[in-house]
């Protein structure tokens, strides 16, 4: 049910295309701490954008994948761009998928097992708690569970590690929303994405408690 492994992943973002309004710069992602993206229906997507520049500073990363976003084609090409094989990317990042909320809770508690096997740099997660919205799980299930979540992402916050939660959350109509706002109150850096009228996407900071660069 749960696959842990390495995958490359895609950038469907062109690096050009962003425009930023302050400081810390969201490509820079936090030495430690939590950041969270969000946006309309874009968000889980922006982490794509993250993985080359950490990856070429040769750094390692974990993947709670939560949106069945990773892609194998382009990163081989990233690699193969700046004169590396892609095995050697692959090498330096670990993917775990997540097709439920009670299996993201489970990958988040599983995390510091897994950082003793494969010391990472930088966590990403995507979809929560997108997935916590889930209709088929009542919602007092997916309180707990998500609450459990929190804690365990709490606790790996104040890690020597940087982390990033990518989520589509706000485009949900449903009272479970009020699950983002806990996830966003506990966050030293909140982004939002949106679309320019030039169609360019753009990432506006909400908050910015540290401003601790890359």
């Amino acid at each position: 049910m749960l696959y842990l492994g390495a995958c490359p992943v895609s950038l469907p973002l062109p690096v050009r295309s962003f425009s930023l309004s302050t400081h810390p710069k969201p490509w820079r992602l936090p030495v430690r701490g939590l950041a969270v993206f969000h946006g309309e229906g874009e968000a889980t997507r922006l982490s794509h954008y993250f993985l080359p520049r950490v990856l070429a500073a040769g750094k390692q990363v974990l993947y709670l994948d939560g949106a069945n976003r990773i892609d194998p084609l382009l990163i081989a090409r990233l690699a193969r761009q700046r004169g590396q094989q892609p095995s050697e990317y692959n090498r330096r990042i670990q993917v775990a998928r997540a097709f439920t909320c009670f299996q993201l809770t489970e990958l988040l508690a599983r995390v510091p097992r897994a950082l003793r096997k494969f010391p990472a740099n930088v966590l990403i997660l995507t979809a929560l708690p997108d997935l916590y919205f889930d209709e088929d799980v009542r919602e007092a299930e997916a309180r707990i569970s998500f609450e459990q979540a929190l804690r365990e992402l709490k606790r790996l916050a104040r890690q020597p590690l940087s982390v990033a939660v990518f989520s589509d959350a706000t485009t949900f109509a449903t009272p479970r929303r009020r699950f983002f706002n806990q996830l966003t109150a506990c966050a030293d850096q909140v982004w939002k994405f949106t679309v320019r009228a030039d169609s360019k996407p753009q990432l506006i900071c909400e908050r910015a408690q540290r401003k601790l660069p890359h």
